[in-house]
């Protein structure tokens, strides 16, 4: 009898724009899963913890050490089950959960379609590690800063007539301010001179909050951004002036397409994507880590055009026994995320999914019924479930979970 229940420990990497020690929810979360190795440095900047079967930084079954991912590959049929393996031709899991702790903006990005992610793996294997695309929801733990896709083309048009702004321009002005002006203008910003970007910056501080409409916050921001990094750094100028700023609280979301353009900036969230870590960066990282900016724009997309476009909203889950677990589910089909909230006492039972499912509780104690077991929760415990299980929890002690899973 395959256990279809197991629990798992999880590693954190330590990337500079994480949050220190224990300051790190990513870390505390790691920390507190029982029997873990993991210790927290408090002088360590703590970034993401990772869950699930990616093999730069896999997950381990808790109770006997094998790698999660070996476990899959003897028990692919009743763990993950026929349906997810014929639908990705793989037994590796096609989603990579996470929880990220931000303590400054991470690198201007975006990620390759299929495509391209396929090209860049064959021709640079070592900083392409998957052919895979990398579309990806956030959704915030705590109060979370985002830049994400672009601003409305009309807002960053009136922008771009600030004087500072003018000379990144084409020299032939279409009749109207389009994608391919706005990639001339992004591609212009990433292309400039550091002394251009300082200049640029040290303008765009001298001018009125009311010279930028409804962005007043944009000259207060560059201080900010430019002490993470440097006033030379052009991802200042590009999320400012053509990218949404977008700020959600606990339990708020957002999408990112593949090839869409975004820059974390600060908080705590669950961030779920499909199966790979390819990336291209422009800005907010040294000049060393930037990838072309020829390259960076070709793959440019415009979705979203406004911060509205790009919040996912939640929905009650049907599945659910007693309404406390709503679904995130964007458009894609590598996964969906569920989140479950129980006060002190409630319970909520959950329908088998149809796919492999793995669970992370962030707040609480109490029990979770599945696989024919009891298990205790508590803050930092994370399950692996198989294919075909229902769930049922309990909450001794007020309860959040998300689970991340696939159909």
């Amino acid at each position: 009898m395959v256990e279809k229940v197991l629990q798992l420990k999880c590693g954190c990497n330590q990337y500079p724009w994480g949050r220190k020690g224990s300051e790190s929810l990513a870390a505390r979360l790691c920390a507190k899963t029982p029997g873990t190795d993991f210790k927290i440095d408090e002088n360590t900047p703590y970034s993401e913890m990772w869950m699930g079967t990616y093999p730069e930084l896999p997950s381990y079954v808790l109770e006997t050490g094998e790698n999660l991912q070996d476990v899959l590959d003897e028990h692919a049929r009743e763990l993950i089950g026929k349906v997810v393996i014929e639908k990705f031709n793989q037994t590796a899991l096609p989603y990579l959960p996470k929880v990220l702790s931000i303590a400054k903006a991470l690198p201007l990005q975006l990620h390759p379609d299929k495509s391209l992610a396929t090209e860049l793996h064959r021709r640079d294997p070592s900083n392409f590690t998957d052919p895979n695309h990398k579309p990806e929801i956030a959704l915030a733990l705590t109060d979370f800063e985002a830049f994400c896709g672009f601003k409305p083309l009309e807002v960053i048009d009136r922008l771009m007539q600030l004087p500072p702004l003018k000379s990144f321009l084409p020299k032939v002005k279409k009749p109207e301010f389009d994608d391919q002006t706005l990639k001339y203008v992004v591609g212009r910003m990433l292309k400039a001179s550091d002394e251009v970007i300082r200049e640029t910056n040290d303008a765009l501080m001298q001018l009125p909050k009311e010279a930028f409409g409804e962005e007043g916050y944009i000259p207060e921001m560059i201080p900010r951004l430019s002490k993470q990094y440097d006033k030379t750094d052009p991802g200042i100028v590009v999320a400012l002036i053509t990218m949404n700023y977008l700020r959600l609280k606990p339990g708020e979301s957002i999408y990112i397409p593949a090839d869409g353009i975004h820059a974390y900036l600060s908080g705590d969230i669950i961030e779920c994507m499909a199966r790979s870590n390819n990336v291209l960066n422009s800005g907010f990282c040294p000049s060393a880590e930037r990838n072309s900016a020829d390259l960076f724009c070709s793959v440019l997309t415009f979705t979203p055009h406004s911060g509205e476009e790009a919040i996912l909203a939640s929905e009650k889950f049907p599945r659910s026994k007693n309404g406390k677990t709503r679904v995130y589910a964007p458009p894609m089909s590598e996964f969906n995320m569920l989140a479950t909230e129980l006060d002190d006492g409630e319970t909520e039972s959950l329908d088998a999914l149809g796919g492999p499912s793995i669970m992370i509780v962030t707040k609480g104690k109490g029990k979770m019924k599945a696989g024919g077991k009891e298990h205790n929760l508590d803050e930092g415990y994370i399950f692996f479930i198989g294919v075909g299980e229902e769930i049922t929890f309990k909450a001794d002690k007020g309860l959040q979970v998300f689970t991340a899973f696939v159909e």
